[in-house]
């Protein structure tokens, strides 16, 4: 039952998505272009809703399903950041798909999107490969 909860949040998602039109490649690049609003816009209220959202499930002192307390990992800087976010943001702005419409582009058909999801399985799987061997 649990992991039927999964899929109905997930279709959810997919949808929320798709009739706001995050998933749009056209959207994308209207925002990196400076042309439109519309992505901004819904950044603009899913990080405040998001951060009030992470504040009230800490306060609220909410479990996981599995009885565990909700924690927000302490993450550390180092100059790696940089680089992955240069490398992300240009994929991104390139293929019009960050991880989440990726994969609501993959579903409703976007059989192009494929390709990238596939990249970005390739890339995910090379970084954890290699990581150990990369500068801290």
């Amino acid at each position: 039952m649990k992991k039927f909860m999964f899929v109905v949040i997930g279709a959810f998602f997919g949808l929320a998505l798709t009739k706001g039109e995050a998933v749009s490649w056209y959207r994308m690049q209207e925002m990196f272009r400076f042309e439109g609003f519309h992505m901004f816009g819904i950044f603009m209220t899913a990080i405040p809703t998001g951060a009030l959202g992470i504040l009230l499930l800490k306060k609220a002192n909410v479990k996981t399903l599995e009885g565990e307390r909700v924690e927000s990992p302490v993450k550390v800087y180092h100059h790696g950041i940089i680089i992955g976010s240069f490398i992300f943001g240009f994929g991104w702005a390139l293929t019009g798909a960050c991880p989440g419409p990726l994969y609501v582009q993959v579903g409703a058909g976007y059989w192009a999107s494929g390709i990238v999801l596939l990249a970005a399985l390739a890339g995910t799987w090379l970084y954890g490969r290699f990581q150990k061997y990369l500068p801290d």
